[in-house]
């Protein structure tokens, strides 16, 4: 994570994180399953305070609605933002992430295996898929074979690609002479997940955003988490090193959350007019 921006017309930006990401953390928060849709406006205040100009806000904006995450709904003049069902199902997928564990406490020692070959004219479905497979908490253990320690069903994202005749999925035990924690170090990045986390705990615990109001505060640590976790396959403890830093900060970032939740709360029913969702 960055440190504060300057920005032309010489305020301080306290975040480096994509307007879409703290889109989707301020609605997450405040516009998910409520049956509402909050005003353009109230959203380009509440980022405005995180040092997001108003030109970024709207251009991230009109991409969210480009890729149906979101629709407009208009009362007069005003102009509304309302979730689309792409975009609650995408929020509530982020919702389960930020409320999800950092280390799985219930592996039974199987493994997922996928692999996949995909013509190299679909060279697009091919990136997408292996976007999509990194969500999932898959990681690429050689040419073709991707491996996780979840049992996740990835049927879904293999049908809407128009990938189920070109991939297969296993479920295994590692044997003999394969040790489950080297797979995890070679699938994955450990060092540079952890050192996110590290850059994540020594930005919250230096309490560099003080001056920020709850609300705002509630939004960054929300997108600034999911840019974290986002790298994080969940794996279990045996193939973590000790003294795992995601647990220090998972248990960081729940309790300034919680801690900031009724403030936070009051101060969007302030800043984002609202109406109803239909």
């Amino acid at each position: 994570m960055s440190a504060a921006v300057p920005r032309p017309d010489g305020v301080a930006a306290v975040t480096a994180v994509r307007p879409e990401t703290a889109v989707l953390a301020l609605l997450g928060d405040h516009v998910l399953d409520r049956g509402v849709a909050v005003s353009t406006v109230g959203v380009i205040d509440v980022l405005g305070n995180l040092g997001i100009g108003e030109h970024a806000t709207r251009t991230a904006l009109s991409r969210m609605g480009r890729r149906g995450l979101l629709r407009t709904v208009r009362r007069g003049r005003q102009a509304f933002l309302g979730l689309t069902e792409h975009g609650t199902a995408v929020l509530r997928d982020g919702q389960r992430k930020l409320d999800g564990e950092i280390v799985e406490r219930n592996w039974d020692g199987r493994w997922t295996l996928l692999t996949f070959s995909v013509p190299e004219s679909r060279r697009a479905d091919r990136h997408a898929l292996r976007t999509h497979l990194g969500w999932f908490g898959f990681g690429p253990l050689r040419s073709g074979l991707w491996v996780s320690t979840s049992a996740a069903d990835v049927s879904a994202t293999l049908a809407e690609l128009d990938l189920l005749e070109h991939a297969e999925v296993f479920r295994a035990e590692a044997t003999s002479w394969t040790d489950p924690a080297r797979i995890a170090a070679e699938a994955w990045d450990l060092p540079g997940i952890a050192a996110g986390y590290e850059d994540f705990l020594l930005r919250w615990e230096s309490r560099a955003f003080e001056h920020l109001d709850e609300l705002s505060r509630r939004v960054l640590l929300g997108a600034e988490w999911l840019l974290v976790i986002r790298r994080d396959p969940v794996l279990p403890s045996v193939l973590l090193p000790q003294d795992w830093p995601g647990t220090r900060a998972a248990e960081m970032f729940r309790t300034l959350r919680q801690g900031w939740a009724r403030q936070a709360g009051e101060l969007a029913a302030s800043a984002l007019d609202s109406i109803v969702d239909e």
